[in-house]
């Protein structure tokens, strides 16, 4: 079988695949239409965020039989059409879920004891404790919306914690030890600090709106490792001027482009300048799931999934 790699990977995934008979090409810098060109004397194709698999380009994939993402979403692939054409998407959630989770509890307290705001002070030369003054995250109720891989890693990181983790998922019969699963009403009446943990989907997309955002009944902390557009940025800002939201730590943006690779298209948006300036928040490039360790289990977790699949 020919596989095509559009993207640059740690080496085991392809010397991996070579001892398993696989015969490897690479193109990380044509483009997608000099890709789409050739891709039908290929039998599968791995790939991280280069460009989106559309319609057009599994049309012309006359010959896929899988299409591997090296990460743990599959939101810039048509996936109904590849699976109505017999094709095998593979992701590798299982890759990254613990680097992820451990971010998000990164971002939680660095929020919680002012870790941003004071280095900063510090290393202006300014010595300022009480405007410092943090909170704990014992004795505190965390919810979370979507509870798979990256849910549940999140839930066991906060284990060592004096906490109450909720969940609430569109699926029945997730919870676990880690997490109570709880409907969405009683998730808003009780957390003081949500995270979000789900796919982009037509669900989740604007989710964290005003509307939903006035639903919770107390004030409450936002954590964002999930995907940039469940968040409108414009109704974030709102409530973090109004004290609704307390602060929030955002490793995905609204504004990021579909390829993961870069931020804006165009000029800076009003919000994003206020959320730059903003003490109480904490924003990092889409690296959560981003670590040493990561990179070789994405790789390995693809490799695992294709030998099942395919090899001999």
């Amino acid at each position: 079988m020919k596989v095509l790699h559009l993207d640059t990977n740690h080496e085991l995934l392809i010397n991996q695949l070579k001892d398993l008979g696989f015969d490897n090409h690479e193109d990380y810098s044509s483009s997608k239409e000099a890709i789409e060109a050739k891709i039908s004397e290929y039998d599968g194709i791995v790939i991280r965020s280069r460009f989106s698999i559309d319609k057009q380009f599994l049309d012309a994939a006359t010959s896929l039989k899988f299409i591997g993402r090296v990460g743990a979403g599959l939101e810039n692939i048509d996936c109904d059409y590849a699976e109505s054409k017999g094709i095998y998407l593979i992701s590798a959630p299982e890759g990254n879920r613990n680097a992820v989770g451990e971010h998000a509890l990164g971002m939680l307290l660095s929020l919680f004891n002012k870790l941003n705001k004071a280095d900063l002070e510090v290393r202006s030369g300014k010595w300022l404790r009480e405007e410092n003054r943090g909170v704990e995250l014992d004795g505190k109720t965390v919810g979370l919306i979507g509870y798979g891989n990256m849910g549940k890693a999140f839930a066991k990181k906060l284990r060592g914690f004096d906490v109450e983790v909720l969940c609430y998922d569109i699926k029945d019969g997730v919870g676990n030890a880690n997490a109570k699963q709880v409907t969405l009403e009683e998730l808003q009446e009780r957390v003081d600090v949500l995270s979000l943990h789900t796919p982009q989907t037509p669900l989740t997309l604007n989710m964290i709106n005003k509307d939903f955002i006035s639903g919770f009944r107390k004030s409450f902390w936002l954590i964002n490792t999930a995907r940039g557009k469940s968040v409108v940025t414009q109704d974030l800002v709102s409530a973090l001027k109004s004290g609704k939201i307390l602060g929030a730590g955002l490793d995905v943006l609204e504004y990021e482009k579909a390829s993961f690779e870069s931020l804006f298209s165009s000029e800076m948006p009003e919000a994003f300048t206020y959320l730059i300036k903003a003490e109480n928040v904490i924003l990092s490039p889409h690296v959560a799931g981003w670590t040493v360790e990561s990179k070789e289990k994405l790789a390995q977790t693809i490799v695992d999934k294709i030998r099942d699949k395919f090899g001999s």
